[in-house]
């Protein structure tokens, strides 16, 4: 392995541990020092990679954000079909890689009053209950889905993935529910 190869790889270590540490103590409550010992390595050499605390918390938000951009929808696909595979592709994933879950309980962990302002502007960029309401929109029209706010019932839905993530987060044997049980929520009866 190269240097490079070596750096990128303590770097990761950082981010994931950073991320672990950050939802299981919470991030005021989790010290430079902590993670760096997790890793393991110096705090000192903990400053060569990432200048601060909050550089780092804004870093892992930023993966975060860029990650829920996968979701970009068909419209050659029905509304229901589409978020059925997304949250079967999101639950798969999830499992393969367990730091999904985590991500998903920090972003909602960082637009909290409290939490350092620009990982919170970060995270409230991301739109995915918005642009879902859209699809909603499109579902409702399309006599898929029953009538109602769009809006409201794009929350709810995420709001119950939200809910999912956060507990296979702190119960690693829990199995993510069937992906049509979510979409039920929307569809007409």
């Amino acid at each position: 392995m190269t240097r490079q190869e070596q750096k990128e790889e303590r770097r990761k270590a950082i981010l994931m541990t950073g991320l672990k540490l950050f939802v299981e103590r919470g991030y005021h409550e989790t010290k430079i020092a902590d993670i760096a010992a997790a890793v393991p390595m110096s705090t000192g050499l903990m400053f060569h990679y990432f200048a601060s605390k909050e550089e780092l918390l804004l870093e892992i938000v930023r993966m975060g954000a860029e990650g829920t951009k996968a979701a970009d929808y068909n419209p050659d696909v029905p509304p229901d079909l589409f978020l059925t595979g997304f949250l079967r592709q999101l639950f798969f994933y999830a499992k393969d890689q367990p730091m999904v879950f985590y991500i998903f309980v920090l972003m909602g962990q960082v637009r909290r009053p409290g939490m350092p302002e620009e990982a919170g502007k970060i995270a409230n960029s991301v739109h995915t209950v918005e642009n879902t309401a859209g699809l909603i929109e499109a579902g409702q029209a399309q006599g898929l889905f029953h009538e109602g706010d769009p809006l409201s019932m794009s929350g709810c839905f995420w709001a119950s993935v939200q809910g999912i993530m956060e507990e296979m987060a702190v119960n690693p044997q829990m199995h993510p529910p069937e992906p049509e049980w979510l979409v039920a929520m929307l569809r007409k009866k």
